[in-house]
């Protein structure tokens, strides 16, 4: 098979051996795989993949059909259109995915959004409502909502029955992300009187703490995702904490157990694919590519000022 391959923190398309599924997994011919911020820290080398993952081998979601099953399948067969969350290995033309991450792709979802499905809603879905607790009524804040797991957070708190801020750094894109469901749309740098808010999804980082902590109400939650644009060192008001009887929160999803990630991707499956099935929510492709042109695909990924997602495209 052909992959993304990692050489000399560079990426080049390169031939591998074809992998083979275990007991309890999938193979699965890849169609779509997208981007994230994920893999180009891996391929700087800043962000390995777990053990138990290609190293060498970028991706962490892909969509695709299952070519063949292992030993102990009971959920899906060969032919299945499936899309998953994966440790790594996502951007090549074969995958193996464990069954109980893999999800059926509704039949009105096209590869290239099904593609870019996994990593972005699940994380935001876990962020949202097991992390930050999001029920009908809460104001939400967003930030960096114009990226894949923003628009994603946008959308699914708007579903259900959020009042959602969202901070976009980016001007030409407000109106886009008020069409996904954002009551309303601020600059990056003018959320801290915006509030209270119930629950603040942090997706910059150290740079927007203090106004968080501002603009929360009492029993508020922060829940940090995301620390690439704002830095991840930052002072925090405990006093204020104490006052407001806040939490702040954060998680990764990649180096997760397999039981946790399943659970999440359960929890997905039951609220928002059947969201993503009717159109209530949707991916933001902002561009794909081939796989031959996989170096451009990054190259745009790394230019920021996009709509939602990049997707690599197998066949």
């Amino acid at each position: 098979m052909r992959a993304v391959t990692v050489v000399d923190k560079k990426i080049e398309i390169r031939e591998h051996p074809d992998p083979e599924p275990g007991k309890g997994e999938l193979l699965v011919r890849v169609r779509a795989a997208g981007l994230n911020k994920a893999d180009t820290m891996q391929v700087l080398g800043f962000y390995p993949a777990p053990p138990g993952s290609p190293q060498d081998i970028p991706g962490m979601e892909l969509a695709g059909e299952v070519a063949a099953t292992g030993d102990g399948v009971t959920e899906f067969a060969a032919g299945d259109r499936v899309m998953a969350l994966v440790g790594g290995g996502a951007q090549a033309e074969l995958a193996v995915v464990h069954e109980r991450m893999a999800m059926n792709i509704p039949d009105t979802v096209p590869f290239p959004e099904a593609g870019g499905f996994p990593e972005v809603f699940l994380t935001a879905h876990d962020a949202l409502f097991t992390q930050g607790g999001v029920t009908i009524g809460d104001q939400v804040l967003v930030h960096g909502a114009a990226g894949g797991v923003g628009t994603a957070a946008v959308q699914l708190a708007s579903a259900a029955g959020a009042h959602v801020t969202a901070s976009v750094r980016n001007d030409r894109l407000w109106d886009d992300v008020a069409r996904l469901g954002a009551a309303e749309v601020v600059a990056h740098d003018d959320f801290a009187d915006r509030g209270p808010f119930d629950v603040i999804l942090e997706l910059v980082g150290a740079s927007n703490m203090a106004g968080n902590l501002a603009a929360l109400n009492r029993s508020g939650r922060i829940v940090v995702i995301g620390v690439a644009g704002g830095g991840a060192n930052t002072e925090v008001d405990l006093l204020t904490l104490m006052g407001k009887r806040a939490l702040i929160t954060g998680s990764t999803l990649r180096a997760r157990p397999l039981e946790e990630k399943a659970l999440v991707t359960r929890r997905a499956e039951a609220h928002a694919v059947p969201l993503l099935a009717s159109g209530a929510v949707r991916v933001l492709v902002e561009a794909t590519y081939p796989l031959e042109d996989a170096a451009a695909a990054y190259e745009r990924f790394s230019q920021g000022g996009k709509l939602g997602k990049i997707v690599l495209l197998m066949a």
